[in-house]
């Protein structure tokens, strides 16, 4: 088996998969793709099983060198694309021969893209994934971020030439407003700090990672300065002393004892993932049922979208 040797590893490239499902039980936790709408582009334009390992490329930065004939896609932030030299489009198909120089450029906008490859990476998995979260040394090549001549092992293959139009490709120039259900503890905040937290602007700090972003704003404070430590969700906003909100992503702890305001929904957690520190975000309360019909609907949209062929 052959692959793609690690010239350069850019800033932070993580090796990806849907995450680590099912052991929080024993203080695991989930990892995977932070923007998980682009990851799913890039595996289903090359025909990849939804859960295919692929590189989520932070920043960018990342320079491989092929050693096998393969097919390859870059989806997410707007970091070109180049191959030996020729920048190729993005959201489309590539093929990759034996010797092929590909490199991923620095953001213009958004912060992270994701490389897959026809049929995935080959990655040993570690508790059913291969999904690297550093803070815990798990998934990955030993739990690490790539480095310099790391090697990533994979299967020659073909893939259709098909792109994503661009029409439904995401505008990573814009300020967003950040969809929220409220959960039990807001009654831990007055109506006043629920109504000061829904209509204030926040920034994205430098202090914003996969474990969190950390924003800056309004300072919310809650009737309570703490609770026993639960089970934490993916997008919970928790509110610590300062008053400064934090949404918990991907790699968070699996449990924590600040009050949380509510929770941010999937789809919204995706792109406040792709803002860059000093972005502003804004919050939209909505209800459980619209964040289902939300879900159902995106689902139904992204299914019907009909993929452009190039040959």
């Amino acid at each position: 088996m052959s692959g793609f040797k690690v010239l350069q590893p850019g800033i932070l490239t993580l090796i990806q998969d849907g995450g680590r499902i099912g052991h929080h039980r024993i203080g695991l936790t989930t990892g995977g793709p932070l923007d998980r709408e682009a990851f799913n582009w890039a595996n289903r334009l090359l025909g990849n099983d939804s859960n295919a390992t692929a590189l989520e490329i932070s920043i960018g930065g990342l320079v491989l060198e092929a050693e096998v004939d393969t097919a390859i896609v870059l989806t997410g932030a707007e970091m070109a694309l180049k191959i030996n030299g020729r920048e190729q489009e993005r959201w489309c198909v590539q093929p990759i021969k034996a010797g092929d120089r590909v490199e991923v450029a620095f953001t213009t906008a958004g912060a992270r893209g994701y490389l897959a490859v026809k049929d995935g990476f080959q990655i040993s998995h570690s508790f059913d994934s291969a999904a690297t979260v550093t803070r815990e040394g798990l998934g990955g090549l030993n739990g690490e971020k790539l480095a310099q001549g790391d090697y990533l092992f994979c299967s020659a293959g073909k893939a259709q030439r098909l792109r994503l139009p661009e029409a439904f490709r995401p505008d990573f120039n814009k300020d967003v407003t950040l969809r929220v259900i409220c959960g039990y503890q807001q009654d831990a905040f007055s109506d006043l700090q629920k109504r000061l937290f829904f209509s204030s602007e926040y920034s994205v700090t430098d202090r914003a990672d996969r474990m969190g972003y950390r924003l800056e704003g309004p300072q919310i404070t809650p009737s309570i300065d703490g609770i026993l430590s639960e089970g934490i969700c993916h997008g919970a906003i928790q509110v610590p002393a300062d008053g400064q909100p934090i949404v918990l992503l991907n790699d968070r702890q699996t449990i924590g004892g600040y009050p949380k305001i509510g929770a941010m929904i999937a789809r919204d957690t995706a792109r406040m993932t792709q803002l860059l520190s000093g972005a502003k975000v804004s919050f939209e309360e909505i209800t459980m049922e619209d964040a289902h019909n939300l879900h159902h609907l995106t689902q139904r949209r992204c299914a019907s979208i009909e993929l452009e062929q190039l040959d």
